[in-house]
């Protein structure tokens, strides 16, 4: 679950942002700067961001359980950063392990939600922010990523309930962002440009799960 991450946009310095902005504005004025690209950079200036509240999920009936601020950073997606994947992970531990080392500073590393054997749903970062999962800066700032309790190894981990609950999710996640149903837009952890990972594993049943988000999305239109 661990991945290395590239210098973040909290880590610049305010006068960096404002030189962006004061020359985003320019650029508008002579026309060369697209009025979508204007957007983006106004939702990174310091001091704007959509309202919060504390312990507030994305998904009706999550969990909340909150991430160490240091294993994700603030942002306003989708003004700022369009979410167009959704990455599935395996947790190679318990839920209790993922939970541990998610709430761990020291970790650098967590994803939006964990999905239990028995089907529970808990949500640790917001989907407003991005999450230091994929191992890939871009890759992270344009998806949602669920990890999944069990082991790569174990494909009976991947239980009914799981592969249900987690098919709700993502289903849910793709409605709100359009994102299409399909494995160019749902992929896994594996499949991120210059990761290291395996999962979710040759034990994921892919076809099993699109059919599901499929249908759930369905049920939900």
């Amino acid at each position: 679950m661990k991945e290395t991450q590239a210098p973040r946009d909290g880590d610049r310095r305010i006068g960096r942002r404002a030189l962006l902005i004061g020359g985003a504005v320019a650029a508008v004025a002579t026309g060369v700067l697209a009025r979508d690209e204007l957007t983006r950079l106004w939702w990174r200036v310091p001091g704007v961001a959509k309202p919060r509240k504390e312990g507030e999920v994305d998904y009706a009936g999550a969990r909340w359980v909150a991430a160490s601020s240091a294993n994700w950073r603030m942002a306003d997606r989708p003004d700022d950063y369009g979410v167009d994947r959704v990455i599935i992970h395996v947790t190679q531990g318990s839920y209790a392990s993922a939970v541990k080392v998610f709430q761990d500073p020291e970790h650098r590393a967590a994803a939006h939600y964990i999905v239990r054997r028995n089907g529970q749903v808990t949500q640790m970062i917001r989907e407003l922010d991005v999450a230091f999962h994929a191992g890939n800066r871009e890759y992270n700032e344009r998806s949602v990523g669920i990890e999944h309790e069990g082991f790569v190894e174990k494909p009976e981990d991947f239980t009914d309930a799981m592969y249900a609950a987690s098919a709700r999710l993502t289903a849910r996640v793709c409605a709100r962002y359009g994102i299409p149903v399909d494995r160019e837009h749902i992929i896994g952890h594996v499949e991120v440009p210059g990761t290291d990972h395996t999962d979710p594993g040759k034990g994921w049943d892919w076809k099993r799960y699109l059919r599901l988000v499929e249908e759930a999305a369905t049920a939900t239109t």
